[in-house]
């Protein structure tokens, strides 16, 4: 199994680095600190497992995610974090993980997760689980929070009269990541247009 990392914190990537490569069947192919440098060095190391952090600096975890699922659609991608919010969780599911597991979680459960990752699983924290369990009971949205935090920026720059550049450049994003999350507001607020977006965020209180 061919794992990279992406891991801001400085002793936790090296901790991470050395607990999988001692794991008999993971090879540690590549670590990163950003996501910027594995977005640049990520198709030359190949690998088929992405142990990603969400809270990155500059781009963020999730958006990392969902540009590699569009560069490379066979990556399997565990989201590794401290958030376990249930904005923060279905933004990166929706963006393309596959797995979720806390920081937090014992050696051991970060293993098997991986190793249930590559065998086609969708290996969860159980308080993770228990979240998406109750989001498919039906327990409801908020509607204030129909919108993951970037989108919800996104709107928000909309509102103050910014262009799709200007905004790429004001969030450190790409151009096509813009239009990318443009396209997942139209369809989450059942909107055609700008005006439109703006018109339905208004009213469910998103701005």
């Amino acid at each position: 199994m061919k794992v990279s990392i992406v891991e801001d914190d400085v002793l936790l990537r090296q901790n991470l680095n050395l607990l999988l490569s001692g794991e008999t069947g993971i090879s540690v192919v590549s670590v990163y600190s950003t996501a910027e440098e594995a977005l640049a060095g990520i198709k030359r190391a190949r690998p088929e497992i992405l142990l990603a952090d969400i809270g990155l600096p500059g781009m963020s975890g999730i958006e990392l995610i969902r540009e590699l699922k569009e560069q490379m659609p066979d990556l399997e991608i565990m989201a590794h974090t401290v958030f376990d919010d249930r904005e923060t969780v279905f933004s990166a599911i929706k963006a393309g993980a596959s797995g979720y597991i806390l920081k937090g979680s014992t050696p051991r459960e970060l293993i098997d997760a991986l190793h249930t990752l590559a065998k086609g699983g969708s290996p969860m924290s159980p308080k993770i689980a228990r979240k998406v369990i109750r989001e498919f009971q039906g327990e409801g949205i908020d509607e204030q929070y129909l919108l993951s935090h970037r989108e919800t920026e996104i709107v928000k720059e909309i509102e103050n009269g910014l262009s799709y550049k200007d905004i790429a450049v004001k969030l450190g994003i790409s151009p096509h990541t813009v239009h990318t999350h443009i396209k997942n507001i139209y369809e989450k607020l059942h909107a055609k247009n700008r005006q439109g977006a703006l018109i339905a965020a208004r009213k469910k209180g998103i701005i």
